[in-house]
């Protein structure tokens, strides 16, 4: 979906900048949208004998990302853009695959999480890189949710590595063969 022209932005930022921020606002919108939806898919899918740790674990993560779409979104608004958040429109602009694993242990959604944390938190870098350029107020709201994923990031993996920190998704190229090897 193409971003439409910016009819205002915010003083000091020039239109052109504006809207390639909004892109990448928007970006992020979408990915956090995803991810809250399927850190609460996991939430209700996971099963074992660690199923109660991990299911408490993942509420405050679904709390903290819904949060981080809301600020984008905000963000999107005060810059002049227009917000968009619904299903249809994330599916169509979003560059990853559908979460793949249902119903199965914490061990398995653990390792799946793994790869899903480490493309969100890639593509947000990315973004606090351009975005030296463009928006500091931006690049700042970026970096902040990036702390906090990486924590979440953190919680994850804690539960994939062994006493020497060997992670038993090392290596893996999909959510189903992290899960596999995570399992």
């Amino acid at each position: 979906m193409a971003t439409p022209k910016l009819k205002y932005t915010t003083p000091g930022l020039t239109e052109e900048k504006a809207t390639r921020v909004v892109e990448l606002l928007q970006d992020r919108l979408n990915a956090t949208t995803d991810l809250h939806l399927t850190l609460k898919h996991v939430h209700w899918n996971v099963v074992g004998p660690h199923f109660i740790a991990v299911h408490e674990m993942i509420d405050p993560q679904v709390d903290a990302v819904r949060g981080f779409a809301d600020d984008l979104a905000e963000r999107i608004a005060t810059l002049g853009g227009s917000p968009i958040g619904t299903p249809g429109a994330l599916v169509e602009a979003r560059n990853w695959d559908e979460y793949s694993i249902g119903r199965d242990t914490t061990q398995a959604h653990l390792g799946a999480l793994d790869l899903v944390y480490q493309g969100v938190i890639e593509s947000y870098r990315n973004g606090i890189q351009e975005l030296d350029d463009l928006d500091l107020v931006t690049q700042d709201m970026f970096i902040a949710q990036t702390e906090q994923l990486e924590l979440f990031h953190w919680f994850v993996r804690a539960h994939l590595e062994d006493k020497s920190g060997a992670l038993s998704t090392a290596g893996a190229g999909s959510e189903a063969e992290a899960a596999r090897q995570a399992g």
